[in-house]
């Protein structure tokens, strides 16, 4: 029986990633077995090459996105040694606030349960044992229940049923696969488990979203491959046709969703407006432009005005203004920029077209109290869920002892300017540190009486099993992250609207909001510089030709001035770019493994100098 430490193999496998995570394995953890990948292999042939090798009774797929308890290997080999006819085993999953998982526990998807799935009747009825058997809602998830389907997020597997049914279907690249081999199994003779006496916590770090496009084309995909492989040609027919029809119908919902949540505020704010301008056009003509009589021409709300607020508009956009939460900064500063180009652009027109440069003057006033008030008026129709000011609506308390609270709160630092930490919560009472909140035994109090709206854990010190209770008994308002023991980086929900997302704090990532603008008005801004002295700065490049070109596919988003050497790695995505880090630095030995060290560099440690060096070490590459 496993009923203490045991003997493992540890693999890792690397689909190619250029962070350095692989070295840094081999350093901290050097009894590791390491598979380096120089390609993305996907998930079913990176989890293949370690099966094969491994010598083990049992195999575990574990993703990297996931913590575990202390206990959780111990209870899980238990229970597969006192169950011989189990050939895997799902365990109780919980996102990375707190709430659990459905994916825990799965039927298998035929033709009728996708049909339920796809057309939301497992959602508005998921505890029927007819409509609900996709997520198997009608089990308890508090107990241990046979299932059909194991999440491939972590798959305990028997070697013997292994060897009967074979390994991961590489016809998958991702999704599917883990259905395909629970299915598998059982067809073999064996039984999956979903076991509910241990918990995980699954960041669902994965690459595609479920709100996207790719998501839907992709998971579906997988799903039609599946029925191919194990349906009848008759169900198959049927199932790929539900699953075709749900594909186009999730991914114009998909992209209908998106297009709606962005254009909303901007439409309202277009509205507003637009209705004030007219109304100040008509007390300006009537008291002041023209009291003799007379009026604008019509062109003049049919053109002008609209062009005013697609104007302004954008450059609220620019400038961050439609970003959550709302900064009121962003807003003003968007809309002092669109009136200063406005003003520009109105003193080059010809006198005929120079309507009123009052209505321009007032108008922006009026306009920015208008896009205020919307944004005051969003945010109390949410009940205050949309904030003004993160940072002090934020309330951080850190849960460790006093060396390693101290650690996570300098390293917060090093990536917040202002991060409201109000204090700590330490394994036992010390009532004489000036940061002492509690003890973790009234972790609960102390998260009722501060208001407390984000926990940090320090692994060190507090046992996983500890944090998932405190997860899953907490309000589905509080934030949670895990600091790992003498590490620069927190996991856990980057945000209260996405929950797990693999969130890792580093020194300035270019993946932050506030640097995406930076670095796109960087580029129109420079841009629009070079177009204002394209007769001096012309003679710089060597492709004269390209440097014109490359002015406007960056000035309107097609290209950025600095982007990475190699687009098809696995950082931050960004735009493909005239220059890359490697363009900064003269003399540098253009070898692809340099090159890649220099985008990881770039990308975890931004700055808008950084463009503006490169650019300047590189005068006659503007054209490339």
């Amino acid at each position: 029986m496993a009923n203490g430490p045991q003997e493992a193999e540890v693999f890792v496998v690397d689909n190619n990633s250029v962070d350095g995570s692989i070295k840094m394995v081999k350093e901290k953890f050097p009894q590791t077995i390491v598979i380096e990948n120089k390609e993305n292999l996907g998930f079913s042939k990176a989890n293949n090459q370690a099966m094969e090798i491994s010598k083990g009774e049992y195999i575990l797929l574990l993703n990297p996105d996931t913590v575990v308890q202390e206990d959780t290997f111990i209870k899980t080999l238990s229970f597969m040694d006192s169950h011989p006819d189990a050939g895997g085993l799902g365990v109780k999953m919980i996102d990375g606030k707190g709430k659990f998982l459905p994916e825990s526990k799965r039927g298998l998807p035929t033709p009728w349960v996708a049909f339920y799935k796809i057309f939301g009747l497992s959602k508005i009825f998921p505890r029927s044992k007819k409509f609900g058997r996709y997520h198997l809602g009608y089990l308890d998830k508090d107990k241990n229940h046979e299932i059909d389907v194991l999440s491939g997020a972590f798959m305990l597997m028997r070697k013997t049923a292994l060897t009967k049914v074979g390994l991961l279907d590489e016809t998958f690249f991702m999704y599917g696969e883990d259905i395909d081999l629970s299915y598998r199994i059982t067809q073999g003779g064996f039984k999956n488990y979903y076991y509910a006496d241990t918990t995980i916590i699954h960041y669902k770090g994965e690459s595609t979203k479920k709100s996207s496009v790719n998501y839907v084309f992709v998971f579906y995909k997988a799903m039609v491959i599946f029925a191919q492989k194990h349906f009848s040609q008759r169900n198959a027919g049927m199932f790929s046709f539900l699953i075709h029809l749900a594909i186009y119908l999730r991914a114009g919902l998909a992209v209908s969703t998106r297009i709606i949540k962005k254009l909303t505020i901007p439409l309202l704010d277009g509205a507003a407006i637009f209705g004030l301008l007219f109304l100040l056009k008509n007390y300006w003509e009537d008291n002041h432009k023209y009291i003799d009589g007379g009026s604008y021409p019509p062109e003049f709300l049919q053109f002008v005005v609209p062009a005013y607020i697609l104007t302004w508009i954008i450059s609220m956009a620019v400038s961050g203004g439609y970003e959550r939460p709302y900064k009121i900064m962003r807003i003003l500063r968007g809309m002092f920029v669109g009136t200063v180009f406005i003003l520009v652009i109105y003193a080059l027109l010809p006198e005929t077209y120079r309507f009123s440069r009052a209505i321009i003057l007032f108008g922006a006033a009026i306009s920015t109290l208008a896009v205020l008030s919307i944004r005051l008026l969003a945010h109390v129709y949410f009940y205050k869920k949309l904030s003004f000011d993160p940072v002090s609506t934020k309330r951080i308390i850190i849960a460790g002892d006093k060396e390693e609270c101290t650690r996570v709160e300098a390293l917060i630092r090093t990536t917040q300017q202002q991060p409201n930490i109000i204090g700590y919560v330490f394994p036992e009472a010390d009532h004489q540190h000036p940061k002492y909140l509690g003890y973790t035994g009234q972790l609960q109090e102390v998260i009722k009486i501060y208001q407390v709206t984000e926990i940090i854990f320090c692994a060190k010190n507090i046992p996983a099993d500890r944090i998932m209770q405190t997860m899953s008994g907490s309000s589905d308002e509080i934030e949670y992250k895990i600091a790992p023991p003498e590490s620069e980086f927190i996991i856990g929900s980057n945000s209260i609207n996405t929950r797990g997302e693999l969130y890792v704090v580093d020194l300035n990532s270019i993946n932050k909001v506030n640097n995406k603008r930076r670095k796109r008005i960087l580029d129109m801004g420079i841009a629009f510089f070079f177009f204002i002295f394209l007769l001096i700065l012309i003679w710089f490049p060597k492709n004269k030709g390209g440097f014109l070109s490359n002015i406007f596919t960056v000035f309107f988003g097609k290209k950025t001035w600095v982007s990475y050497s190699n687009p098809n790695n696995n950082l931050p995505k960004l735009r493909p770019g005239v220059l890359t880090p490697a363009d900064g630095i003269k003399g540098i030995t253009s070898d692809q493994l340099t090159q890649e060290k220099l985008d990881v560099l770039y990308a975890k440690d931004y700055r808008v100098k950084l463009d503006l060096n490169i650019l300047w070490k590189s005068l006659g590459k503007w054209g490339n």
